[in-house]
């Protein structure tokens, strides 16, 4: 049985989970994750062992110095807990991590044995993966899930997709047949500049994650960071007249496809997406704050033999990395997820209009990723 030392009862929690890697296409998905922890001020209260789940000669250590001593940061997941303020107060449980080297199905149950012991609501895990999508266009991001009923309930694909997949479809498979509910967020990445950062397409998972969950998030510098990185590559691609000519392509047959989607709907997400932005909330603090941590920090003791306290009164970035130029070969697949800019088998959720790539079906996770840290 786990056990959590100091972590309180928890508000309406919502597990959002992300991990480097496969399913990590510019770093779009972990860098999401790492801007929400921070912009909450998010409190690490476990992490996982890593000799249970990492091979060290794909994932290294990383060795540093603090005060002249030597010190050892060993790959892992780590799970932590940010409060956001206003009238209706509510907690999410952030995961972020690396994809696991072996023992998946151990990974998966560990982590939906803390999502049980924290009475967490909903799993989203946020993905990335290459597509034909062009980088002057909004990213497409979709959402899927194996649940019929949620699929429904929340507008989402239902995952239909056979093949390959990561760590990403592994948990969202494992939440669905422990009756959690589960869901899956792809953003499609340019495969012509797919090196990380990507600061549009962790906007993109933002926006989409604030409209699934109904929580108005800080986004920081982030909307500029977007601008900036397309500008970026719009300067690269101008230097090259063949890049530039498969970019105009790709928007050519992008607006084809969108034509007739461009109406009601989706001005309607827009509009009211920008009226969230502009209510400052309680207390003029747009998007809520992170709860300090005071001195009831949030730790997991297993040796103290403690279990969670009692229930509380409930309260009513960066420039583009190169252009590589279009694919050889045809189009990279876009039903999958591939890590760091790295092609390869890909998981996608669920049929066309699921797929991250306006054209195909969404991933659900890619080959595992070998480069080091």
């Amino acid at each position: 049985m786990i056990e959590l030392e100091g972590v309180p009862e928890l508000i309406d929690p919502v597990m959002v989970a992300a991990f480097e890697g496969w399913n990590d296409a510019g770093d779009a998905a972990s860098t999401a994750v790492a801007h929400l922890d921070r912009e909450w001020k998010g409190e690490v209260f476990a992490a996982l062992d890593a000799e249970d789940y990492y091979d060290f000669q794909v994932n290294r250590p990383t060795v540093w110095l603090e005060g002249g001593t030597r010190k050892i940061t060993w790959p892992t997941t780590r799970l932590s807990v940010v409060r956001i303020g206003g009238d209706k107060p509510r907690d999410l449980v952030l995961v972020r991590g690396i994809e696991p080297s072996m023992r998946w199905r151990s990974f998966c149950n560990e982590i939906l044995g803390f999502a049980h012991e924290l009475g967490v609501e909903m799993v989203v895990v946020l993905g990335a993966l290459l597509g034909d999508t062009p980088h002057t266009r909004p990213v497409p991001v979709s959402g899927v899930t194996s649940d019929p009923d949620l699929a429904r309930t929340l507008d989402l694909e239902e995952s239909r997709y056979e093949g390959p997949t990561g760590i990403v479809g592994i948990l969202q498979e494992a939440c669905t047949h422990a009756g959690v509910p589960a869901v899956s967020l792809w953003a499609a990445v340019p495969h012509y500049v797919s090196q990380p950062p990507n600061p549009k397409a962790t906007l993109a998972l933002l926006n989409r994650l604030e409209d699934l969950i109904g929580l108005r998030i800080p986004l920081g510098e982030l909307a500029e960071d977007a601008r900036a990185w397309q500008l970026g590559v719009d300067q690269l691609a101008a230097e090259d007249s063949e890049v530039a000519e498969y970019v105009q392509t790709l928007e050519e047959a992008r607006d084809t496809a969108e034509l007739p989607e461009a109406s009601g709907e989706a001005i309607a997400r827009e509009f009211e997406r920008y009226l969230r932005r502009r209510d400052p909330g309680p207390g003029g603090a747009p998007g809520g704050h992170a709860t300090e941590s005071g001195d009831g920090s949030y730790l997991r003791d297993t040796s103290s033999g403690r279990t969670r306290p009692p229930k509380p009164a409930r309260p009513e970035t960066g420039g583009p990395g190169p252009v590589s130029g279009p694919a050889t070969g045809g189009p990279a697949p876009a039903d999958g997820d591939a890590g760091r800019g790295e092609s390869g088998p890909q998981d996608p959720p669920a049929g066309p209009p699921g797929d991250a790539s306006a054209s195909q079906d969404p991933p659900e996770d890619p080959p595992e990723n070998s480069s080091e840290d």
